[in-house]
């Protein structure tokens, strides 16, 4: 077995109703200047936060920039305005995007370094500031994870910082925050979290201290996900997917993703489709793809999303694949009117910028030529009846 190193948050809350510890928290850090990174959904949340936070002599700032993915010139400028209020600790309250924004200002606000220089794995030297995260969605697991990621529009193509140093101080994660999201979100966000547990599990590099986290989130995402969907006031379903995406943010550091989301990236770059529908478009195809690489790994997250048990790994992956095409349906994402702005003369495109990402490419069960990046292109575009 050869050796893994996780880096974990120092302190992580878990729990309905814990983000009220966060004051107190933040009460007891040798902080004077706190940096609030929010979701326009949160500002009740975050403006009695900021009221009790001042009450013991803190100062602070809030930024409702991130209304969309992150670009390099929306984190530059968010940079810009925490070094001028001299930041000495970020709070990242909302999802994914958030979440990234707000690790990457904690990282680089009078660094010295470039962030054109950090794209990639260990480059990032430092972070100078105290860092807590507090999710409102269930995917991403940005908030024990060690990535971020930021859209290169000049590249069209989403670039992704790791580092331990990424890795947040605190985390409060909340199942209630979830509980308002609307069903698409919930949709978007639920199937990032099950690719993060499959992707992990079947990876070249899987790790059988990590393929624990793998397997229960993707239980639990085919257990809990579409009753999330379809109920979003059922806690239990908010608690189970919650808990799901933390597992995939363990997944991250260690052991991280692969072709899923290496092909994704070019259709939230060039085309700004969500980065959870971009993962639900492609995953059961390159699941499909896959299986012939590592037939009874597939086979495992088919049994463990309740799929039928076969003769052999191969047909019991195969049937695995078609329960996860189902459920991906099933989850109404692929209604979503972003589809409709996918384009079937950009395949080739698409495939040489997906075909530049190593950084996850390498870690796919099975090589990809070009031929086959545009293949799953085709096949995952054709069950959408996306013509040129």
């Amino acid at each position: 077995m050869r050796p893994i190193t996780l880096f974990q948050n120092p302190q992580l809350t878990f729990g309905s109703g814990c983000v009220d510890q966060l004051e107190a928290y933040l009460s007891m850090r040798s902080v004077e200047k706190i940096y609030i990174v929010g979701s326009r959904s949160m500002t009740k949340l975050i403006e009695r936060l900021e009221s009790g936070i001042t009450s013991f002599g803190r100062s602070v700032t809030t930024d409702y920039s991130c209304t969309s993915e992150p670009t390099i010139p929306m984190f530059e400028a968010a940079c810009k305005r925490a070094a001028d209020v001299g930041v000495d600790c970020v709070v990242g309250i909302g999802g994914g995007s958030v979440l990234d924004l707000a690790k990457l200002i904690a990282a680089f606000t009078n660094s010295g370094q470039r962030v054109e220089d950090a794209f990639g794995v260990d480059l990032l030297k430092r972070r100078g500031c105290h860092l807590v995260c507090v999710p409102t969605t269930a995917g991403t697991g940005s908030e024990v994870s060690p990535n971020a990621i930021l859209l290169d529009e000049i590249e069209h193509l989403k670039k992704g910082v790791v580092s331990k140093f990424l890795v947040p101080d605190a985390a409060f994660i909340d199942p209630q925050l979830t509980v308002t999201l609307p069903a698409t979100i919930t949709a978007y966000t639920g199937l990032d979290a099950l690719t993060h547990c499959i992707e992990t599990y079947t990876n070249k590099f899987s790790h059988p201290v990590i393929d624990a986290y793998a397997l229960e989130g993707i239980r639990l995402c085919g257990k809990y996900l579409l009753r999330a969907i379809n109920d979003g006031a059922d806690l239990e379903a908010r608690e189970g997917m919650s808990m799901a995406s933390m597992f995939g943010g363990f997944c991250l550091g260690p052991v991280n993703t692969a072709a899923v989301h290496a092909l994704a990236y070019p259709l939230g770059g060039e085309f700004h489709v969500p980065h959870g529908l971009s993962n639900a478009i492609l995953l059961s195809e390159v699941f499909r793809f896959n299986i012939s690489a590592s037939p009874e790994r597939h086979a495992e997250v088919a049994r463990v999303l309740g799929g039928v048990e076969s003769d052999d790994a191969i047909q019991t992956a195969t049937l695995g694949a078609d329960k996860l095409a189902a459920l991906i349906q099933n989850s109404g994402i692929l209604e979503d009117p972003a589809i409709s702005r996918l384009d079937l003369l950009a395949v080739d495109r698409m495939a040489s910028s997906a075909a530049k990402v190593m950084r996850l490419l390498k870690n796919n069960p099975r090589s990809l030529t070009l031929e086959d990046i545009v293949g799953i292109y085709m096949s995952s575009f054709q069950r959408l009846k996306i013509s040129a």
